[in-house]
């Protein structure tokens, strides 16, 4: 371990990648770390044009993601990337990965959120093949072919109508008959002679061992609180499961050491600072999905940086720039 930065930021997606430029332009010293080879996070798996983030009209998420690099081109010795913390000790700000320990002053956590899971026989082994597709980016080869499609949201109905209107034969699962995606999707789908809506049921096993061929379904009894006793289970032929039921935060290294709510998200007030003293949270990992945005992730970036420098500011003998 280095010279301890001002700034640790755990994290290279949108929210980490604000918390870097406004630290440094801050005059902190701040590094970042990032698990995968190269910055973005969530930004990379966006195949789709990305319209609503101001002044940055993109054809998907890596064009936006070449931006915000090229934005850091002179501040590259600031990031690491190939570094997952392996565990976290936030009350002495300190990050273990593969026998180096990074400390800091202030730690910004921008861990992100996953894809969440079914948690059912045969998902891991669908994922270990490497059947993770993108609608956007993969429909056309599944034109002709049954898919499966889980989930009652917006990305679940636009991803199944996508899917259809190419040409694929589509089983829409859902475990209510209420679907949060709004009207503009359900009712084209519901609509759609090449979708098949399967509501009040779960999916208990995605089958196939050299390539997916199917799903058992599970038809939940109405009016019994959502309990799977006793449901019926059907086979349904399938050559791709497209899991679309929401996210969860990657919260799991922080539980015990700071509040977390029901579901995991990490609790913060409003400068993004968490219940352990000069540790704050960005981006997915804080913020609900609903609220979920580049937009909010760069902004609350800039919060917990300005916040940061205003208290460094304040610490006698340490001269920063007033923000």
């Amino acid at each position: 371990m280095g010279e301890q930065p001002d700034v640790l930021i755990i994290g290279g997606g949108p929210g980490g990648i604000a918390s870097l430029i406004w630290s440094l332009r801050l005059g902190l010293n701040a590094l970042l770390l990032e698990k995968e080879e190269e910055l973005g996070g969530q930004l990379l798996q966006v195949f789709n044009p990305i319209i609503d983030y101001p002044g940055l009209p993109v054809a998907d998420g890596r064009e936006l993601q070449q931006h915000f690099v090229n934005h850091l081109r002179h501040w590259e010795h600031c990031v690491r990337c190939r570094v997952e913390a392996e565990s976290l000790d936030l009350a002495a700000r300190k990050v273990h990965s593969r026998g180096e320990t990074y400390q800091s002053r202030f730690l910004i956590l921008a861990l992100g959120a996953r894809p969440r899971r079914l948690g059912v026989p045969g998902e891991e082994e669908m994922l270990a093949r490497g059947e993770v597709y993108s609608v956007a980016r993969d429909r056309e080869r599944f034109r002709g072919r049954r898919v499966a499609v889980v989930g009652g949201g917006d990305r679940a109905l636009e991803g199944a109508l996508l899917l259809a209107e190419e040409g694929a034969e589509v089983l829409l699962i859902h475990r209510s008959d209420r679907f949060r995606a709004r009207q503009e999707f359900l009712g084209p789908v519901r609509r759609h002679p090449r979708i098949r809506l399967f509501t009040h049921a779960v999916v208990r096993e995605i089958v196939g061992r050299q390539r997916t061929e199917g799903v058992v379904v599970a038809r939940l009894p109405r009016g019994e609180g959502g309990r799977e006793q006793g449901a019926v289970e059907d086979f349904f032929p399938a050559e791709a499961v497209f899991v679309r039921i929401g996210v969860e935060p990657n919260s799991h290294l922080l539980s015990g050491q700071l509040p977390l709510d029901e579901d995991g998200y990490v609790v913060v007030n409003e400068t993004g600072e968490t219940g352990v003293e000069n540790v704050f949270a960005v981006g997915d990992l804080c913020t609900r999905p609903q609220f979920s945005s580049i937009s909010m992730a760069t902004a609350q970036g800039m919060v917990a940086a300005k916040t940061i420098a205003s208290r460094l500011a304040g610490i006698k003998g340490d001269k920063r720039k007033r923000v």
